[in-house]
Formats: structure tokens, C-alpha cells, sequence
């Protein structure tokens, strides 16, 4: 795990993130494997819809509807896991789980990590999602209700 841990640390390093790291999706189940929290900070709606990882944790970034910030993101994390243990977040495609990961590391959290690619990827040239990188296109576990 130490190796996968700087492996992301050097991610982070390289892309100036004050977090400890930057994990691909088959590192971050990896590390959930060993004992790390996932927290999912997408839309209660999208982990309803689209999918979600089992195990992980959820925590909205910001609200549904409206996409507005969560006021209660910090005590959610909270009551889901403690400052000394790592947590690595996981939104569509890594952008809102980078500003939770940031978020949690000002809070206190002393090992915070955003899953790059996030659960969907990025869109391919047909605007299309789950087809260029991902939590789901790398063929980890997942499910949906």
C-alpha cells in the first residue's frame, strides 16, 4: 500500500495538489481494500441513478437540486471517518471530489486523496460519459438500484 501511496503523492506533487494524493481508480479500490474510506460526494440522485461503489461512503458535495455547496460536507465526513485515517474522495469525473479532498485537509483530515477519472470519466468526443477512463470503464465493482 505504502508503494500505491506514493505513487499518488508524486501525482499530487507533479500537479501542485496540497493533498496527500492523486489515485487512479484501480489504486483507490486497492487502498479501500486495505481499509481507506471511499466517500462518494456525488448528487444523492446520481449514486441512485448512475450507480455507486459498494462500500463507499456518501458524503454530497453539493446539494441536489441546485448544485449549491453542502453546508453540512465537513460534519458528514465527520461522522463517517476520523482525521487520522485516510480518506479518498470520488465524484463523476474528479473535479468535485478535488475540492472535497482540499476542503477535508483544511478541515483536519491528515491523509485526503481524489480519485482521478472519478466514477464516469471524462466525456468522449460524442459527449458521451464511461468510456474514457473511470471507476466503471477500468471494471471495478460497482452497482446499481
Amino acid at each position: 500500500m505504502d508503494e500505491i501511496k506514493q505513487r499518488a503523492a508524486e501525482r499530487a506533487k507533479k500537479m501542485g495538489l496540497p493533498y496527500a494524493g492523486a489515485l487512479l481508480p484501480a489504486e483507490a479500490r486497492q487502498l479501500m481494500q486495505a481499509g481507506a474510506k471511499l466517500v462518494d460526494v456525488r448528487t444523492k440522485p446520481e449514486i441512485l441513478y448512475v450507480g455507486r461503489v459498494p462500500g463507499a461512503a456518501a458524503a454530497e458535495w453539493q446539494t441536489y437540486p441546485g448544485n449549491k455547496p453542502n453546508p453540512q460536507f465537513i460534519a458528514e465526513l465527520a461522522a463517517i471517518a476520523r482525521k487520522d485515517e485516510p480518506v479518498m474522495f470520488l465524484c463523476r469525473s474528479g473535479a468535485r471530489s478535488h475540492a472535497a479532498a482540499e476542503a477535508a485537509r483544511q478541515a483536519g483530515w491528515q491523509e485526503t486523496y481524489n480519485i482521478l477519472e472519478g466514477f464516469e470519466g471524462d466525456k468522449d468526443p460524442q459527449g458521451h460519459r464511461n468510456s474514457i477512463g473511470g471507476w466503471r470503464k477500468a471494471g471495478l465493482p460497482w452497482e446499481q438500484s
